[in-house]
């Protein structure tokens, strides 16, 4: 599991970056309240634009802005062939905001059906969104946090995904997560005490069984797993009691994968210590146990002795067998760091020690000079496996989330980071990541910029003699770079421009590597009071080293009508 104080530490990173979907593709996830996939239409002026706005228990601001959507999109082969599609999409949606005193978040879901006039796919539809709320149940004491999301995916034969489904793949999963837990902060005197409970549930779904190319080795692909994390701490400040801060704390965290009954339990205890050097500069340190098993169950077997394959393209998992042990460390852990915090807007941490019986390093770094800009660094380390990768990452997502589809990332008013890398691969396999992400964003005006880069790094973990076993220790990487520009054209019309490239290893020369890239413009019009009219063009595609590269010029048309 990712590391929980480190995040604590580091400061919290606020967003969280969604591969998004093609302009032309009507929008797989929707970001910016008002809109999806797109900055948001021009209202005239006016500062909420249309939807209903009322208030909601105690001085909370809630704005509703649901929405019917149609478009016509064309879908053009470029490479390796040359097939054309043609739809027509009907889509409904809402988007809302909640701003008050106890509330803070952002709710924007859409249900999109695809009408296919004109090529070698299925009509089809689509659930797709992203939600963020923050309750306060007692003001500064007890807290409620929550967060979902619903993707279209497409799954290459090597394990990695984008969340930019090219027409005429069939290989589109669904990707659904959700989590929600409280948070508890109080004092018994001079003693701050913190507690917090989450759990979190992450379902992949897939349109075809996935079948693995001639001579190619099969991925076994995520199913649904359950994660929960408990943390309680109790310590003193530096300067209360003794001249340096003292904090015991304990945790514990869970993943119960489907896939083969892969299991991830982590339990940790230990003390840190704060020694202020200056106003703005602490020491950190350190020591603790832990103990972190990984286990699971093998494959069920024909009478060949081959493993039995399930109709959804997965390995049957063998019941009548016992667990099996892939990893197994208790111990000692220890860690000493520094932290910088300058001022409210600007922190900074940076930590190494030992744990997972190596070295491990991590920290962050977040730089917000005023609301129309922020920077954003993370190093982390941790074991995981895809389902609490997705839901650590949706924790990291701001109540004020604001950002534009093929960018991938999202930038909330004081930070935002990407998770491109923990969506870039679904094998079921338990992993150890390490990794790097940093996001820029920026709004002068009417115009809003954003940028997200990150590199990760994951070797998988299995046990012996099981199927899984002959991906021990194998190491892939993810790295990603994305973009994009909005902004406003006059009191009627809006822009935006998105570039994004993401490339995989997966580490062996089985599996190959995959680059995937695009490029999108889209221009929106209001043509009448609640109704904007939308015109986008793209190009969208993936090399592979073992199949055909694909490339595909998109560009739709359409309205949207704001209820």
């Amino acid at each position: 599991m990712k590391r929980a104080r480190s995040l604590i530490l580091g400061g919290l990173l606020a967003g969280s970056c969604l591969a998004g979907a093609t302009a032309a593709e009507a929008q797989v996830l929707p970001y910016q309240v008002g809109s999806d996939d797109r900055p948001a239409a021009p209202s005239g002026g006016g500062s909420d634009g249309h939807g209903s706005a009322r208030g909601v228990g105690s001085g909370v601001r809630t704005t509703i802005r649901p929405y019917l959507e149609v478009t016509q999109n064309l879908l053009a082969q470029i490479t390796p062939g040359n097939d054309v599609v043609t739809y027509t999409a009907l889509a409904a949606g809402v988007d809302a905001t909640l701003a008050g005193r106890r509330t803070q978040g952002q709710i924007s879901v859409r249900y999109e059906r695809r009408f296919v006039e004109k090529g070698q796919v299925g009509d089809s539809d689509t659930i797709s969104g992203l939600a963020r709320v923050s309750h306060q149940l007692i003001p500064r004491t007890l807290s409620i946090d929550a967060g979902a999301l619903a993707a279209r995916t497409r799954v290459e034969a090597n394990g990695s995904a984008s969340l930019n489904p090219l027409s005429v793949n069939d290989a589109i999963s669904q990707v659904y997560s959700v989590y929600a837990g409280p948070n508890l902060t109080t004092h018994a005197g001079d003693v701050a005490i913190n507690a917090n409970y989450l759990a979190g549930y992450t379902k992949l779904t897939q349109k075809n069984a996935y079948q693995p190319a001639a001579g190619q080795p099969r991925i076994d692909l995520f199913n649904h797993s359950l994660m929960q994390s408990a943390q309680v701490s109790a310590g003193t400040k530096a300067g209360t009691v003794l001249p340096v801060g003292l904090v015991a704390s304990a945790g514990w965290d869970r993943e119960d994968i489907s896939n083969l009954d892969q299991r991830i339990d982590d339990k940790r205890a230990g003390v840190q210590a704060t020694l202020p050097v200056s106003r703005t500069v602490q020491l950190v340190g350190d020591v603790g146990w832990e103990h972190i098993r990984v286990s699971s169950r093998d494959a069920l077997r024909d009478a060949n002795g081959n493993p039995v394959i399930g109709s959804d393209g997965r390995y049957v998992t063998d019941k009548s067998q016992p667990r099996r042990i892939a990893y197994d460390s208790d111990g000692l852990t220890w860690d000493v760091g520094v932290m910088w915090r300058p001022s409210r807007r600007t922190s900074l941490s940076a930590f190494i020690g030992r744990r997972y019986d190596s070295t491990t390093y991590f920290g962050s770094f977040s730089y917000a000079p005023n609301t129309r800009s922020s920077l954003n660094i993370s190093v982390f380390d941790g074991i995981s496996g895809f389902g609490s990768s997705l839901s650590n990452a949706l924790r990291q997502v701001p109540t004020d989330f604001a950002a534009g589809g093929a960018t991938g990332c999202g930038i909330g008013a004081t930070g935002g980071s990407c998770v491109n890398g923990a969506l870039s691969s679904v094998s079921s396999s338990v992993f150890r990541q390490r990794g790097v992400s940093a996001t820029y964003g920026f709004a002068m005006g009417r115009l809003r910029l954003g940028v997200g880069a990150g590199y990760v790094r994951r070797r998988f973990i299995a046990a012996p003699g099981t199927v899984l076993a002959q991906a021990n220790g194998t190491m892939d990487q993810n790295w990603y770079v994305t973009g994009g520009v909005s902004g406003q054209l006059g009191r009627d019309a809006s822009f935006s421009v998105a570039v994004y490239d993401a490339w995989y290893d997966s580490g062996t020369a089985l599996l190959g590597t995959t680059n995937s890239y695009g490029i999108y413009a889209s221009y929106y019009r209001r043509l009448a009071d609640r109704l904007t009219a939308t015109a986008s063009v793209g190009l969208d595609g993936v090399s592979r080293d073992l199949a055909a590269d694909q490339l595909e010029a998109t560009g739709l048309i359409g309205l949207r009508y704001t209820l």
